[in-house]
């Protein structure tokens, strides 16, 4: 009996004939028949036969015939449309017209594949192209990995012959669903580590940060973070470098223990008064209702003077605390003012650098006035706790500024500047950069006036036209300038962009139970690559310190 086999590639009857091989064909993709067909238009032009272009192309001449070449369109695409898509030049204009979809709503937009099926559809372009859920996954997917790619090739790129310089690291863990790590350089906003772990140790931190900047010409100089006791010995013991906490923390632990307690004691006088108008309404309606009894019961009758006038003392004193309230409540948000003042290097009232022994009083100051607040407004255990750590905290901020005005001085002199420029660096610049910074981040255009005000006395020396600053060639005044901006950058300002980067992640998981790998690094690289500042630079720009190349065009030059 013969026998059979049979493979992939090859059929074999054995004791019949010689085994016959059949080599499976690669199906050609759109645009390579439309080149094709572009090809055999110009053969027949310059006088080639059909079975001469066959034979150079190394197909069958039937291949070649008009017949069945748009069956597979929608017979009610117009002539125009039909003959586009039909040479090179349509097919990659159809082609870049499906990627940006993909690109835009399913990548930037973060929509799903339902979404750019429904676009594709809605704008006609599935007349065209597949528009079936299982072809656009394959698409968006093959984007993901391409754009993963793309950026790991981009960062080896971009750290070559990167200039060496300190940062400042901004960590935090968010828990949707898991566990994830992430760190980012807070002057740059640089994703420097996302990542999920299944602890949040110090040791575990200190892996995966060391992980994460290898290649990197940089040193961890700060990291501000919270109070948890992994990330503070993660900050100074693994990295050797100065804990600055989050300046957020001050304000969020007085707002949590001042608010809601004295929001409470705040209410319209006949709501706050009604308990007690009551009871004295009850208390002068007893007497009527004992005397209106045809038996009085034995024994001494109830002291309803004495309740009376201790229900209306209760009432007139109800009164007299709503006034009370409302002022302490504006006390509150004053002081809160104040302490968000405070915590900086430079006087927001004179925009000079202010001394550490200056700070320290302000913020004594500060505090001794919040103390007796708790007191009358009777806050709860809870609250007072809360306060006595934004206290602790704020030592944590006198020591940062110490840190700053111990290594700014380093960077400056690093110059070899003449003295008169190293204290016009250090002095009237530095301060003035940082009034612009935290005038650009108030909302109301009154105090970015105030703010920028403050430049104009603090730069007038370096304006003058006798000043050394003056007669420096304008080549060497960017690279002082820019100086200026990194020592200001020392300073660091909270964790916000940590946080609303981990707000981010959890829209997004909203959606999924718990994100890919390939598609948390997509969105590290989006985050990198594509959003830009209204200065028009992107994250890794400005960390790098040059731009890197067009995301968009280096992904649609290498999509399949």
């Amino acid at each position: 009996m013969n026998e059979a086999s049979t493979g992939s590639d090859a059929i074999q009857v054995v004791g019949t004939a010689p085994p016959v091989r059949v080599r499976a064909r690669r199906r050609r993709t759109r645009l390579e028949r439309a080149e094709q067909r572009a090809r055999v238009a110009t053969g027949l032009d310059a006088g080639h036969s059909q079975r001469q272009m066959a034979a150079e192309l190394g197909v069958a001449r039937s291949t070649l015939q008009e017949g069945g070449a748009c069956a597979a369109l929608d017979p009610e695409v117009p002539a125009a449309l039909r003959a586009l898509t039909r040479t090179p030049e349509g097919v990659r204009w159809l082609q870049r017209q499906v990627f940006a979809v993909h690109f835009v709503l399913a990548w930037l937009a973060g929509a799903g594949v339902r979404v750019v099926c429904q676009s594709l559809e809605r704008s006609g372009l599935s007349a065209v192209v597949g528009a079936s859920s299982g072809s656009q996954h394959r698409l968006t997917v093959a984007l993901e990995a391409l754009v993963v790619a793309v950026a790991a090739e981009q960062r080896r790129t971009l750290a070559e012959g990167m200039p060496r310089r300190p940062i400042t690291v901004g960590e935090d863990e968010t828990f949707r669903p898991e566990t994830c790590l992430v760190g980012m350089a807070l002057v740059s906003n640089v994703i420097l580590l996302e990542e999920y772990s299944a602890a949040r140790s110090a040791a575990t931190w200190t892996q995966a940060l060391r992980e994460a900047l290898e290649g990197l010409a940089v040193e961890v100089i700060q990291g501000t973070r919270d109070e948890a006791k992994g990330l503070l010995s993660h900050v100074q013991n693994a990295l050797s470098a100065h804990h600055a906490p989050d300046r957020f923390r001050v304000r969020q632990e007085v707002v949590k223990a001042t608010s809601l307690n004295l929001a409470r004691a705040v209410k319209p006088g006949d709501v706050a008064a009604a308990p007690a108008q009551a009871t004295w309404q009850g208390a002068r309606a007893a007497p009527v209702a004992f005397e209106a009894q045809p038996h009085h019961p034995r024994g001494r009758p109830p002291a309803d003077e004495a309740r009376t006038q201790a229900a209306l003392a209760a009432s007139v004193q109800a009164e007299r605390n709503q006034p009370q309230a409302v002022a302490r409540q504006s006390d509150a948000r004053e002081y809160l003012r104040a302490l968000g003042a405070l915590d900086r290097p430079e006087d927001l009232q004179s925009g000079q650098a202010q001394s550490l022994a200056h700070m320290g009083e302000r913020f004594r100051a500060c505090w001794t006035r919040l103390e007796p607040l708790a007191e009358a407004a009777d806050l709860p255990r809870r609250a007072r706790e809360r306060l006595e750590k934004a206290r602790r905290v704020t030592t944590g901020l006198r020591a940062t500024i110490a840190f700053v005005f111990a290594t700014v001085p380093a960077k400056v002199e690093a110059l070899h500047l003449p003295p008169v420029l190293d204290r016009a660096r250090r002095e009237p610049r530095i301060p003035a950069i940082s009034l612009d910074r935290v005038a650009e981040r108030r909302h109301h255009a009154e105090q970015r006036q105030t703010l920028r005000a403050l430049r104009a006395p603090v730069l007038a020396p370096l304006r003058h036209p006798q000043h050394p600053f003056q007669a420096l060639p304008p080549s060497e005044r960017p690279h002082l300038e820019q100086v200026a901006l990194e020592c200001a950058d020392r300073f660091p300002r909270s964790r916000s962009c940590v946080e609303g980067r981990n707000a981010q992640l959890s829209l997004h998981h909203h959606g999924h139970h718990r994100l890919a790998a390939r598609k948390l690094a997509a969105l590290t690289a989006r985050h990198h690559y594509l959003i830009r500042r209204p200065d028009g630079t992107t994250a890794a720009e400005r960390f790098f310190g040059r731009p890197p190349a067009p995301l968009f065009a280096q992904l649609l030059e290498r999509m399949p």
